[in-house]
């Protein structure tokens, strides 16, 4: 009772601030998502994104041993794939020497012990931009999770330590799981995007890897029926518990500031690791507005991702990992 209790005592100083602080956020919280492109010799930067990079598979190699030195020692991968590469069904999703299959690879040749977890959807293979196979104005469901197992089966044997489904599509992580089981990936793990939102803030994203869903007759035009209607809350717990039971070794929801309340709850119900993706809308604002002199960026960086890790994020895949790794110094 006030005055014998004074709060303020505890935030006297800097170094009470510190002795006492709950969440702290260190290199191995961070899940390094990194966007992979045909061709030599190339660094592109993001338009909507700056300061990061599309890269070839060289630059990839020194890109990964930097992270490496930082002591950030998981990455997240995801290509960009030619158009002419592209079809309705993902073929080229299960090509044993595409762009994923070596970009694995050339991080385990890199890294050995770098953490390799990998994109496994059909939108950055799709003609249409869709998370799954289209028919007469709908996603197909079963269909496409029969090629997201076989896609997973061709990352673990490329050398990817977890799959990392993104769809949404409902029953694909027993599929999986049963999948990786049945080819001997007993060791595979799958970080299933388990409540995963229909959400404005993944724009820059889809530049990053065109894989907008296009706007064509017959085709839908967002991906409001196997995302989650941003307004849902129980749903998302229901999605999670659902993962876990077919296999999910560590579940995620995305994006992440506008759904802190969706990780706590989530966090208070299951008892596997939660990953939070923060996203590239969140991402870019930052950017944008810091360039502007509007925001402090390296405050405003440190602020949201300890209240991601708050809320309950045990990984936080973020595009601010390096910057997060500088503002520490």
């Amino acid at each position: 009772m006030y005055p014998l209790i004074r709060n303020r005592r505890l935030r006297s100083s800097e170094a009470v601030r510190n002795m006492v602080r709950e969440t702290i956020i260190s290199p191995s919280d961070f899940l390094v998502p990194l966007f992979v492109v045909e061709g030599k010799g190339i660094k592109e930067e993001i338009a909507s994104m700056p300061n990061y990079y599309r890269l070839s598979l060289d630059n990839l190699t020194k890109e990964v041993k930097e992270l490496w030195k930082m002591g950030l020692h998981s990455v997240l991968l995801f290509v960009k794939v030619p158009d002419s590469l592209k079809d309705n069904s993902g073929s080229e999703a299960l090509n044993e020497n595409g762009l994923m299959q070596l970009a694995i690879k050339t991080v385990k040749n890199a890294c050995p012990d770098m953490l390799v977890m990998t994109d496994v959807a059909l939108d950055p293979y799709s003609s249409y931009g869709h998370d799954g196979i289209v028919s007469n104005g709908q996603i197909l469901n079963d269909e496409s999770v029969e090629v997201l197992a076989e896609m997973s089966i061709s990352h673990a044997k490329a050398g990817a330590d977890f799959v990392a489904p993104s769809d949404m599509m409902d029953g694909r992580i027993l599929s999986i799981r049963e999948a990786l089981e049945d080819e001997g990936y007993i060791n595979t793990g799958i970080m299933a995007y388990s409540a995963k939102y229909a959400s404005a803030f993944y724009g820059p994203f889809r530049d990053a890897l065109d894989s907008a869903p296009v706007d064509i007759k017959n085709v839908p035009k967002d991906k409001n029926t196997y995302q989650m209607d941003f307004a849902n809350r129980f749903e998302a717990i229901r999605e999670t518990q659902m993962d876990i039971e077919e296999g999910a070794d560590i579940v995620m929801v995305k994006p992440g500031l506008c759904y802190l309340d969706i990780v706590r709850e989530i966090k208070n119900e299951v008892d596997v690791p939660v990953a939070v993706y923060q996203v590239s809308g969140e991402y870019a604002m930052v950017k944008a507005a810091a360039e502007k002199g509007w925001l402090n960026h390296d405050a405003v960086v440190m602020e949201q991702l300890t209240a991601i890790k708050r809320a309950g994020a045990n990984v936080i895949a973020s595009y601010f990992a390096k910057d997060v790794i500088r503002i520490m110094g």
